[in-house]
């Protein structure tokens, strides 16, 4: 068998470094020419026998050279490189390479993804402990849907677009729509029942109940119609895990274009700007309801014609978020409800009012929040009347854009009010507010001594 050849350039100037030496003294001392030790320095030249036993005679460590430290790096990296979280595995080649040319460098990757592990084993347990369900995958489809929205920005600009020219074409009122739908696909309008929407193929006819979102439903259906090559596409691309992630998107693809046709963005963000975001103005002037207008401010992130980066909530009288959509670096939390010092919950109090919060996070960010109460009436006299809260924010050096930033004293650090994200995440320490401890913080426990809460955050 032939000998195999070592290429341990980087281990070979280590050791020189470590004992101060220049090139030419240390080639001096191997008995080599400065060229060749220049070449193996720089794995152009295998390692040479001579120079190893040189090095063992005068004393030098050379247990950094062993070549079977090198294929063991190598194992353990193609072992790392496994993990179904690399979409591609390098080429033995190149594994020999990084584990001659920079070792340091592989075993930082491999402590990189050892922590990667333990931290998902630690989620993990810390999922179980929340009694979260999770999919084999980690995530459930209704959270993977999310995501898909979440790291998008809110913005799908194929199917946004698509919306603003159909609304050039057909027009955006009721209508407009239901001629569209009627003239092209022959399908009939009715108005009765208890569904919001209701399309029956057999009959081509669709039912939608009494109330004031028909614009919203017509336009619904128009997408699943004409816009389904572009709505599967666009799933295509998300490469769901499970049908029911890529089922439950394809209902919030068609809801984005049908919001979309609602307000069409170049006309609505000129919008926005010119009411300097005054949610009840732009609601009144495209007969939309204040939660159509605050979820699609968020949305507003075409590429060269961005606007204002929003935060949208939605949470019910319990306190749980029930819709999120996030343009800024403040981030909801996926479990439990939003931080008890946020005005959102407030607005159920005042009933038809907008209330205003300067806020600041426990990473220094301070933002204008808004917040008001929204209901869905149930549509008949015994159904229930849905309730919610909706939460609307941006970034305080947007303030001069914002209406509702008038007459607030932006500039006084003691206006804010400090909230975080969630009690379980949240850093922190002297909350009058916390619900539950912080997951992964310890806890100290004085018997002698009781505060707000029976325990201090270490």
């Amino acid at each position: 068998m032939s000998e195999r050849k070592t290429y341990a350039g980087a281990k070979l100037r280590e050791i020189r470094q470590r004992q101060g030496l220049t090139q030419t003294a240390f080639a001096k001392s191997l008995g080599i020419s400065l060229s060749y030790l220049n070449q193996m320095e720089r794995n152009h030249r295998p390692l040479s026998r001579a120079a190893v036993l040189a090095l063992a005679e005068q004393g030098f460590d050379i247990t950094p050279l062993d070549a079977n430290e090198t294929a063991r790096l190598i194992a353990d990296m193609r072992e790392a490189l496994a993990d179904p979280v690399f979409d591609q595995t390098p080429a033995m080649a190149e594994l020999e390479v990084m584990a001659a040319t920079a070792p340091k460098l592989a075993h930082s990757f491999l402590t990189l993804h050892r922590a990667h592990r333990a931290a998902n084993e630690r989620l993990a347990a810390l999922d179980d402990r929340i009694g979260r369900e999770d999919t084999a995958a980690g995530r459930s489809p209704w959270e993977e849907v999310r995501d898909f929205f979440h790291y998008c920005d809110n913005y799908i600009d194929a199917v946004d677009k698509a919306a603003e020219g159909f609304v050039g074409r057909a027009g955006g009122d009721v209508q407009a729509l239901a001629g569209w739908l009627e003239n092209r696909h022959g399908v009939s309008v009715r108005t009765e029942g208890d569904a919001l929407r209701h399309y029956d193929a057999t009959t081509k006819t669709l039912t939608l109940a009494p109330g004031p979102a028909h614009v919203f439903h017509l336009a619904h259906q128009i997408a699943l119609m004409e816009q389904n090559d572009l709505i599967e596409a666009t799933l295509d691309l998300a490469n769901f895990r499970t049908p029911e992630a890529r089922d439950i998107c394809k209902i919030g693809l068609a809801n984005y274009f049908a919001g979309a046709v609602l307000l069409p963005y170049t006309a609505f963000a000129e919008a926005a700007q010119k009411t300097r975001h005054d949610i009840e103005m732009l609601a009144d002037q495209f007969s939309a309801s204040l939660e159509q207008v605050g979820h699609r401010l968020s949305t507003l992130q075409r590429p060269g014609a961005k606007g204002v980066p929003f935060f949208f909530v939605r949470v019910d009288q319990a306190g749980t978020i029930t819709k999120r959509h996030s343009a800024t670096r403040l981030q909801f939390a996926r479990y439990g409800g939003a931080c008890p010092l946020w005005n959102v919950h407030q607005a159920f109090e005042t009933p038809g009012r907008i209330i205003r919060q300067l806020a600041e996070t426990p990473d220094g960010v301070r933002y204008l929040c808004l917040a008001r109460d929204v209901a869905k009436p149930g549509g008949a006299f015994r159904a229930p009347t849905r309730r919610y809260a909706i939460g609307l924010g941006c970034e305080v050096r947007h303030a001069d854009q914002m209406v509702y930033a008038d007459d607030l004293d932006v500039a006084n650090d003691a206006a804010y009010q400090p909230i975080g994200v969630s009690c379980r995440i949240c850093e922190r320490t002297d909350c009058h507010q916390r619900s539950v401890p912080p997951l992964e913080k310890a806890l100290t426990v004085d018997h002698d001594r009781r505060e707000i809460v029976p325990y201090r955050v270490s």
